[in-house]
């Protein structure tokens, strides 16, 4: 009787065991110490199967004593460009690009002659590199007393990503060689935001308004409706839109300036469709819950009220026109026709938000930026991953040096123009010979939003 009792009791445990085994695998994983580095991934693991986009592809037994970006980093698909996580509290964690930390772009070519030179594509305003003089269209010839070649460009960009003051050697672009050379130097520290920058241009009695957005912030709304304002009552008949540099950012404001163009919509006409995993599914918003998704937004009839109302809108791009700004080339095809200029774009066509430890208090610091959508336009039309191909296609460094943004003979924009004021469909502006061998600001240098 003993012997049947006892073994009755060992079927329990083993029933016990093996349910608390199923719930403990129910919950994600082991049990860490709180506050230990593998606790802070089981936490990214548990999120990231919550909100990944490629949530299914995710390794089954990932290493939870990697430090906690190595961790993050194991489970991304190869898929995956963009997904990120940073640590507040330890700002070596922040992705770092010669864009973020000092405020300028630059490019290395080859010329059709074989010569190879560097010309300083973007300068923002009020950055550390504005601030040191430095400005579109100069040369760089030396990074810290080094030449820059071919073989060596992007070796000294990823240099001066761990340094804190840069010393540039600098000249002018005369007459096919580098000019009135000067050293410089650059100080690691802040870009303030960047403002809109409009122009008008007028041929023939038509007007043409341009406009220079350098990225999507949250709350740009009253600016943009300001702009379109303008460009309303100056009888503006097209419309450049320069988003070339442009990462990114916010989707919502990236509706608004939809919403400042065509003709044809109204508060409830779709704009965008996100398909994410099996938790996120299919989330479909008008133009009206887009801009509204932004709670200082000004609401869709405020705006409407200085659209433009246009059938055409040319968009000015390049390798790094990307997320939000691709969103605006895409959603905007159902409703008008899109005139592209310039090169094809990055390809980021997904968006997410920031996962983050939402206990009070806060357990965890690090912040995650993972892929949790793919996002598609009214018509179903997406899976540009690859890239936006332009129908005009330019390159801006055909003609050296560059001129200022919003100079009507700056090359893409003149391609525009050209298009605009003549018969022609635009042509290609290209030079076979000239080749682009590295530029600051390419996937592999740069983060994109």
């Amino acid at each position: 009787m003993k012997k049947h009792i006892y073994s009755h009791l060992l079927l329990l445990v083993a029933v016990l065991l093996l349910v608390l085994s199923c719930n403990h695998d129910d919950e994600g994983g082991p049990n860490f110490p709180e506050g230990s580095t593998e606790s802070v991934n089981l936490w990214v693991q548990d999120s990231m199967r919550r909100y990944y986009y490629w949530a299914d592809q995710m390794p089954a037994k990932p290493d939870y004593h990697l430090p906690v970006k190595d961790f993050f980093k194991s489970l991304l698909s190869p898929q995956d460009r963009f997904s990120f996580a940073v640590d507040p509290q330890a700002p070596s964690s922040y992705p770092r690009s010669v864009r973020n930390m000092y405020g300028f772009d630059y490019a290395v070519i080859q010329l059709p002659n074989g010569n190879i030179v560097t010309t300083v594509k973007l300068v923002m305003k009020n950055s550390p590199a504005f601030n040191s003089g430095l400005q579109r269209g100069m040369m760089i010839t030396k990074i810290n007393g080094q030449a820059i070649t071919a073989s060596n460009a992007e070796q000294l960009t990823s240099s001066i990503k761990d340094q804190t003051v840069i010393d540039l050697t600098v000249g002018n672009w005369k007459n096919g060689s580098v000019a009135d050379e000067k050293n410089i130097k650059v100080y690691y520290g802040y870009s303030f935001e960047q403002p809109l920058e409009s122009k008008i241009f007028e041929k023939n009695g038509k007007k043409t308004g341009y406009l220079y957005v350098y990225d999507f912030p949250d709350g740009m709304t009253s600016v943009l409706n300001q702009k379109f304002a303008l460009f309303k009552a100056s009888g503006v008949q097209e419309l450049i839109l320069d988003l070339r540099y442009n990462y990114g950012g916010s989707v919502s404001s990236a509706a608004a300036l939809c919403s400042l163009i065509p003709s044809n919509i109204t508060a409830t006409s779709p704009f965008i469709v996100y398909k994410g995993n099996k938790n996120g599914g299919e989330v479909k918003r008008t133009f009206a819950q887009q801009i509204a998704y932004d709670p200082a937004a000004l609401d869709f009839n405020t705006l409407r009220a200085n659209a433009l109302g246009l059938n055409k809108v040319y968009v000015l791009s390049s390798n790094s026109t990307a997320s939000a700004s691709e969103i605006v080339i895409n959603n905007l095809k159902p409703y008008l026709q899109v005139v592209q200029v310039g090169d094809v774009t990055l390809g980021k066509d997904m968006a997410g938000f920031m996962v983050e430890d939402k206990r009070k208090p806060k357990k965890i610091s690090w912040q995650l930026h993972p892929v949790i959508y793919k996002v598609f336009n009214a018509n179903g039309e997406g899976a540009y991953s690859n890239g936006i191909p332009p129908q005009i296609a330019a390159n801006e460094f055909t003609a050296l040096p560059l001129l200022a943004l919003g100079d009507s003979e700056e090359t893409l924009i003149s391609s525009a123009l050209n298009s605009i004021y003549s018969k022609s469909a635009g042509k290609e502006v290209l030079d076979k010979g000239l080749k682009i061998l590295f530029q600051s600001d390419t996937p592999s240098a740069a983060i994109g939003k």
